[in-house]
């Protein structure tokens, strides 16, 4: 068995991972805090990628990424970058798809925060950075890490958008969701069992630890 889709799709959620946490955290606390004008139709962007289907997320970040658009033919002229069919682009599409998963869950729990501790913070002198990294911050650990570990299982099964702009070159493009379709189309179906139970393992796995990490952090703050 090529294990090149295991090793791939690891890959790709990890730093899929890393993006949806510097960008959804933020958001998540624009979403939760701030009043800004439009932010209801920001909330709405954030939930579309739950709703769209995947094929049509693909094919917006087509016409965002490709090099007849205004970013793609800048990215290629300025900097020889073309991120269409790389896996840099199957990074791109997990992250927009998990996205929703990461900003909701950490939004839930910013919402949860007891306003008074950062007043708190505040009469003390505290900048509101201090206040965000350390009052904040901990006091919402538990829905970063499960929003981080939903976007995680999120990125390992992404399959539409992921196929729309990476493509399916093994090798190269091809997660472990498209080697299981491959696998499927081409009728070896003991290869696709195996894919499959792959996946789901990982993915179980995640929620494992998921769960015990909560739990420890329940049995510290008791």
């Amino acid at each position: 068995m090529d294990w090149f889709p295991v090793l791939l799709s690891l890959r790709v959620a990890f730093f899929s991972m890393l993006l949806v946490l510097v960008t959804g955290v933020p958001l998540a606390w624009v979403l939760a805090r701030s009043n800004i004008p439009g932010r209801d139709l920001l909330s709405s962007l954030v939930t579309l990628p739950m709703i769209l289907p995947p094929t049509v997320l693909g094919y917006y970040l087509l016409l965002l990424l490709g090099r007849q658009s205004l970013l793609g033919n800048f990215l290629q002229e300025h900097f020889g970058i073309s991120l269409v069919f790389t896996w840099q682009a199957a990074v791109l599409a997990a992250a927009v798809a998990s996205m929703p998963l990461m900003t909701r869950t950490v939004q839930a729990s910013l919402e949860a925060v007891d306003i008074e501790l950062e007043d708190v913070a505040r009469t003390l002198g505290r900048s509101e950075i201090a206040i965000f990294f350390t009052v904040t911050i901990p006091l919402t650990w538990k829905g970063i890490i499960a929003g981080l570990v939903l976007a995680f299982a999120r990125s390992m099964g992404e399959f539409g958008a992921t196929l729309m702009v990476a493509g399916n070159i093994p090798g190269k493009t091809q997660t472990l969701s498209i080697a299981i379709y491959d696998a499927v189309q081409q009728g070896e179906t003991g290869l696709a069992n195996l894919l499959v139970l792959l996946i789901s393992g990982i993915t179980v796995v995640v929620l494992l630890l998921l769960s015990k990490l909560t739990k420890r952090g329940d049995r510290v703050n008791v």
